[in-house]
């Protein structure tokens, strides 16, 4: 007698498939989250106002007031980072959303239809792929003008390229499989092919570049903000926080130093949580 067994829940799926990636996938995931977890909680964690000025309270080293120290302007260095937080999260995420969104599509098209327009939109990659991200980002951030939705704009040219190389080259092998032969067979239109029978088997892959490109956008954000690229100040970024720490190196260490170890912190997180899944997704480790 057969006997029904009850589908895995999502959540049992999801910790079978992060275990595949061991251990640090899950420290990876963990301080995403607890980073993340501080961005959006940053009124009600951040122990004083990240724009307050206090010209008495100009640089000062570490303290029980003020943990990791004040700024030229007299602001608490620790308010500042976390507050700096939601500005690093958001344009790595939104940034990297649209990138892979358009460079997807882009490339399923690319690669689906082929012949003469495959060869113009590869020309035009291999063009974007000529210039380092930085430089390409600093050019359009130029142009555009400083703000956070150019900023956006500009890191999202800049990541477009890879996620168009990395959905057209299976798009080539899938159009040819027998199940696409198939629906075209049974009369399924182009859009419904590509949409229904060979994106869901690229998303896996472009998930897993998407969290390892967002550690790059969220260094890109950082280094524009750097060089004055980034959010108009006074609005409070781990970049602009390192460009007044570098100008005040000599003074006061901590201006430079905490910031960019928050860079670092989300940064690790990202590739160690994007190494988890590649190797969650690889198909040596998946089970028949």
């Amino acid at each position: 007698m057969h006997t029904l067994q009850a589908m895995p829940s999502a959540q049992a799926r999801f910790m079978r498939f992060m275990s595949r990636g061991g251990l640090a996938g899950w420290i990876g995931l963990g301080l995403l989250l607890f980073i993340t977890l501080v961005a959006v909680f940053a009124p009600w964690i951040a122990p004083h106002d990240p724009l307050e000025q206090s010209i008495v309270n100009r640089l000062l080293p570490p303290s029980p007031e003020f943990l990791l120290g004040t700024d030229s302007y007299g602001r608490d260095v620790l308010s500042r980072i976390i507050y700096g937080a939601r500005v690093s999260l958001v344009v790595g995420f939104v940034s990297i959303l649209i990138a892979m969104t358009v460079g997807t599509v882009v490339g399923v098209v690319s690669g689906y239809v082929g012949g003469r327009f495959d060869q113009l939109v590869m020309a035009i990659v291999d063009v974007m792929l000529s210039f380092p991200s930085l430089l390409l980002g600093l050019m359009v951030a130029a142009v555009l003008g400083a703000s956070i939705e150019n900023l956006i704009i500009a890191i999202a040219i800049t990541e477009v390229a890879p996620f168009v190389r990395l959905a057209r080259a299976p798009t080539l092998a899938l159009k040819e499989k027998e199940f696409i032969e198939a629906g075209r067979a049974l009369g399924f239109g182009h859009a419904r092919l590509m949409s229904v029978h060979i994106l869901p088997n690229l998303m896996a892959d472009i998930l897993v570049m998407g969290s390892l490109w967002m550690a790059t956008a969220i260094r890109t954000e950082a280094s524009l903000s750097f060089i004055g690229l980034g959010v108009r100040p006074p609005t409070a970024t781990w970049g602009g926080m390192i460009r007044e720490g570098f100008e005040n190196i000599l003074d006061a260490w901590w201006l430079a130093v905490f910031p960019s170890l928050a860079v670092l912190l989300v940064v690790l997180a990202l590739n160690l949580l994007g190494d988890a899944l590649r190797d969650a997704v690889d198909p040596k480790y998946r089970k028949g």
